[in-house]
Formats: C-alpha cells, sequence, structure tokens
C-alpha cells in the first residue's frame, strides 16, 4: 500500500530544488556582471587618467562620448553678458558652476569655468584667455528631479543645445569643457572635475558568488533532510 506523502514530499523536494537552482542562477549572473563592471571600471580608469595627464591638444569643432576628460585647449573672448549659473555640490560645498562662452576664431564653446559659493562676486577677466580643461559631454534635461527653467534663467545642469538657445549663442560646440586653469584671483575655482571612480566591483562579485554557493549548498542539505 503506498503512502500518500510519499508524491507530497516527492513534489516538495522538486519544488525546492528548482527554487535552488534559480537561486545559484541569479546569485551567478549578477556576479558574472559585476565582473563585467568591473573590466570595464578599470578601462575607464586607464583612459580617464592617461587623457587627464595628456599635453593639451586644441579644442576640435565636435566631440563624442568617445573623447570625454581629452585635455584641450582652447584661446578666445568670454561673453560674459551671456554666463550662466548651474547648481553644484562640490567640496567646497553647495553652491555653482560659472558656465560662460567663449567666441573662439572658429566657434563658440561653453566653458565650466569653475565653481562659486555666491551669483556675483566673482571674476571675469576681459581680453584673450586661454583655457585648458576636460572634454564633457553636454547634460541635457536638468538634475535628479529638476527640470532645467531657461525662462527663469534656472539650471540644474549643463545642458548645451538650451543654454545656446536660451543665450542666442548661434551654433555652438555641442560638449563643454571643464577648465583646469587658469586660475584667476576672485574665482571661480576651476580643476574641479571628478576623476576618480569608485570601484568596489569584486567585493560584490564575491559576495555574489559567496550567495550562490551558499545558496547550493542549503538547497542540497535541505532536499537531502526532506529524503530522510
Amino acid at each position: 500500500m503506498t503512502n500518500g506523502r510519499e508524491p507530497a514530499r516527492g513534489s516538495g523536494r522538486f519544488v525546492l530544488a528548482v527554487l535552488g537552482v534559480a537561486l545559484v542562477a541569479l546569485f551567478l549572473v549578477l556576479g558574472t556582471w559585476q565582473v563585467q563592471r568591473r573590466a570595464w571600471k578599470l578601462d575607464l580608469i586607464a583612459k580617464v587618467e592617461a587623457r587627464r595627464d595628456a599635453a593639451p591638444i586644441p579644442a576640435p569643432r565636435t566631440a563624442g562620448p568617445d573623447d570625454v576628460y581629452t585635455r584641450v585647449f582652447a584661446q578666445g573672448r568670454f561673453l560674459h553678458d551671456r554666463t550662466v549659473l548651474t547648481q553644484a555640490v562640490t567640496v567646497h560645498g553647495p553652491g555653482f558652476w560659472v558656465v560662460t562662452p567663449l567666441r573662439t576664431p572658429g566657434f563658440v564653446l561653453l566653458v565650466n569655468r569653475g565653481f562659486v559659493a555666491a551669483r556675483t562676486g566673482y571674476a571675469r577677466p576681459d581680453g584673450i584667455i586661454r583655457v585648458t580643461g576636460l572634454i564633457r559631454m553636454t547634460e541635457p534635461g536638468g538634475g535628479f528631479l529638476r527640470t532645467n527653467d531657461p525662462a527663469a534663467n534656472r539650471w540644474y545642469s549643463r545642458d548645451v543645445a538650451a543654454i545656446a538657445a536660451a543665450k542666442q549663442l548661434g551654433p555652438v560646440a555641442q560638449y563643454f569643457i571643464d577648465a583646469s586653469g587658469p586660475t584667476i584671483p576672485g574665482g571661480p575655482i576651476p580643476g574641479l572635475t571628478q576623476t576618480t571612480f569608485p570601484n568596489s566591483h569584486l567585493s560584490y562579485a564575491l559576495t555574489w558568488y559567496t550567495l550562490a554557493l551558499m545558496s547550493a549548498v542549503g538547497t542540497v542539505i535541505a532536499i537531502r533532510r526532506g529524503h530522510r
């Protein structure tokens, strides 16, 4: 006579095995993803360091994502009357990025001159200025949960196209540069571009792989106990 509990126990062990295998597979996928992220992050760090420390090249008319953090220089006159201030939080506290168009012989280029704590009181140099800095890509839309409001002159990101339209700059380079120099008495403070990036992907990967191993062992133990 067959015990009615055996099919139920067998079904339970099957469900437990399926759940265990699913958990192991999930943790393995997450661990492998972190390994891939680590390789990507190491490559990014190497590229940024090489570009940041290289000799500056003339600022190009166009640039793409592969050119980010390339060190460039440009020479021209600042259009101070068309400056925008975008909200920023830095090691110096909350304040603003001073983004000023630079009219060069070939085109207009937006320059993030650096950080100021207040909207007024920073230097506005005249004449021909040579600026050195790092290429950055446009930041369309706004900041976290905040949308740029050109009509009210409130800016939360360095949106090149929107700034160019609001300030009637005409055709501009579709990127901006974070100035690293020259440092001008009275500010803004240049050279605050973040060029170091956290890299904890190895520890995350080891965590996921450890959870995969624990899940596999736990599943086997649970199934054996259920069988007994």
